[in-house]
């Protein structure tokens, strides 16, 4: 009988301690699900990080993700209602740079980039110049050739207005004193099979959109320091005698009531996600560039930011329209 009674303690205890060991992490944020709404449609670079970050959430630290797709207006209708959702640390919402200092800037959007309480950068994606596989342009210099010989003719897709893709654009037509059309699209998601297709002459994308239909796109140039392991003969516009260097960058914004804590409780997790060596190189493999900007240095990185991205407007002659 004593041996019955310490042979049920000692299971009961070796199951409480196994318990310590695999039991799953206690939610870092909330009890509740987050909800993660995204500006743009599926399929774009800013809806797969953050499926990425949602699965990485889950499966390390229970806490449940939920993304949600609310595309419009360039990313405009869910940063104009950003202040609307739940304070309490369940809602964040995506939001890109240069976009959120560019749209304000033209005639109806529904929101000022003050609006918009960032809480953390994790990604830069640098631009890069694509074309259909399919297409006649083998090469950057025989695309800016053809678009010398008819002016206005060719067409550069992009996701949204008042956009890094558009700003984007307009720098090639004026580093390469020529002039395409910039053609507007919801989302990079959506601009793919127009661009594969030949409906539109090419695309002022991201280099992620490169690597990943590298067998359906030709990248003619992209804007780094240096090539990129995934595309090695591929040109970074510098080699083309662009002073070119830059992109777009990607983090999460709360609305504005949110608690601080929250906030920072949240620009820390996220950085915990950013940080996790697995999907750190996957990203990079595919082309995204991590940063690390917490919330106590948000600020700081607009103040740095927002003065780039207005000169660069002026010259672009977006603040001209």
């Amino acid at each position: 009988m004593k041996i019955s009674i310490i042979t049920r303690a000692a299971t009961a205890a070796l199951l409480t301690l196994s318990g310590s060991f695999f039991a799953a992490p206690a939610q870092v944020i909330s009890d509740k699900p987050i909800q993660y709404v995204i500006a743009f449609p599926p399929g774009g670079e800013s809806d797969v990080v953050a499926r990425l970050q949602a699965d990485l959430s889950f499966r390390l630290y229970k806490q449940q993700m939920v993304v949600v797709n609310k595309a419009g207006a360039g990313g405009g209708l869910a940063w104009s209602q950003m202040n609307n959702y739940a304070s309490d640390g369940t809602s964040i919402v995506g939001i890109n740079l240069p976009h959120i200092v560019l749209q304000p800037l033209q005639e109806g959007s529904q929101f000022k980039t003050e609006d918009i309480s960032g809480v953390y950068y994790y990604h830069f994606t640098p631009d890069a110049l694509m074309v259909s596989a399919n297409s006649p342009y083998k090469t950057y210099q025989e695309f800016v050739d053809a678009a010398k010989k008819n002016p206005g003719k060719l067409t550069l897709a992009g996701s949204g207005q008042y956009s890094g893709n558009q700003m984007a654009a307009e720098r090639l037509n004026r580093l390469a004193r020529i002039k395409i059309e910039y053609v507007p699209f919801k989302g990079t998601g959506d601009l793919i099979s127009s661009l594969i297709g030949m409906h539109v002459d090419g695309t002022m994308g991201y280099l992620p959109l490169a690597i990943q239909q590298k067998e359906k796109v030709r990248t003619l140039a992209i804007a780094t320091e240096k090539r990129h392991p995934a595309l090695p003969d591929v040109p970074t516009f510098k080699e083309l005698g662009l002073d070119w260097v830059d992109g777009g960058y990607r983090g999460i914004g709360m609305p504005k009531s949110t608690p601080e804590d929250i906030k920072k409780k949240m620009s820390d997790f996220m950085a915990k996600l950013n940080s996790d060596p697995k999907a750190k190189a996957q990203l990079e493999d595919g082309g995204f560039v991590l940063v690390d900007v917490p919330y106590e240095k948000i600020q700081a990185f607009m103040a740095e930011k927002t003065p780039l991205i207005m000169n660069d407007a002026k010259s672009s002659g977006l603040l001209n329209r």
